[in-house]
């Protein structure tokens, strides 16, 4: 048995993949939605977040053999997690992380952190466009909401406790867009000309995060971007690419039956 970490999309194909090189999965998720999509194909499904504590009884109870962190790239409590039960538990820990996207436009200003890049917003007037998520809107609702010469849009995943929040935070309905991506860069430019935007702010999420077609899009309207860096975990080993993930298992976990 192998758990994986599957954060993502692309972290959930990466889990399919290991269970099509004749190994036993458990995907790990925390949303019902990647749960019924991993069970639909066929994997064996953990829903909710663990612990180190946690994950470390999953891996004893399981017998696995192994940890792969697929989680999002700014997941950084879950890799921590991930890295220390791997360790308490004696299995090998392998981190799979998407690729960064090179980023060179001339708009474009890099930051550490949210609470940086809400200082950073909350020196512009204008259309400000979230694409953060919702886990970390608190930050921009405390910097910017009351501001009278901003406005706040939020887009994130259609989800309930996304729309809770929202309400909780007072965001106003009409500066909420609740949507599934993946975006194209035509779905960004039309939503970026329909609401406004003079300022986007995103993350470093990679490729697979469709994160240049987001700056494209605001390159091509002339929309200055605040983009978050990932953070710094230091991993021993890192993989951007599945067969890189794959050989490492087959070298540190033998193929055997009933993996």
């Amino acid at each position: 048995m192998i758990i994986v970490l599957a954060g993502t999309s692309d972290a959930r194909q990466l889990a399919l993949e290991i269970q099509q090189a004749g190994y036993n999965v458990m995907a790990t998720v925390v949303t019902e939605h990647a749960a019924e999509q991993l069970q639909h194909a066929g994997l064996s499904v953990h829903l909710g977040r663990l612990t180190a504590e946690q994950l470390t009884k999953l891996i004893y109870m399981k017998q696995a053999k192994a940890v792969v962190d697929a989680s999002h790239p700014f997941a950084e409590e879950a890799s921590k997690n991930a890295i220390k039960a791997a360790n308490d538990a004696n299995v090998p820990y392998i981190r799979y992380e998407r690729k960064s996207v090179p980023v060179d436009y001339e708009r474009v200003t890099f930051v550490d952190s949210y609470e940086e890049a809400a200082e950073l917003a909350a020196t512009k007037k204008g259309v400000v466009m979230l694409t953060t998520g919702s886990k970390t809107l608190h930050i921009f609702a405390k910097k910017l909401l009351h501001l009278p010469d901003v406005r706040i849009i939020a887009r994130m995943l259609p989800r309930k406790d996304n729309m809770e929040k929202c309400e909780e935070l007072k965001f106003p309905q009409e500066n909420i867009v609740a949507m599934q991506g993946p975006f194209t860069q035509e779905l960004d430019t039309a939503l970026f000309r329909h609401f406004g935007v003079t300022l986007l702010v995103t993350k470093e999420s990679g490729k697979v995060g469709f994160v240049d077609e987001k700056i494209a899009a605001a390159e091509e309207l002339g929309i200055e971007t605040i983009v978050i860096r990932r953070p710094t975990i230091q991993y021993d080993t890192i993989y951007s690419e599945f067969s890189d993930v794959v050989a490492a298992l087959r070298q540190r976990v033998p193929l055997l039956i009933n993996q």
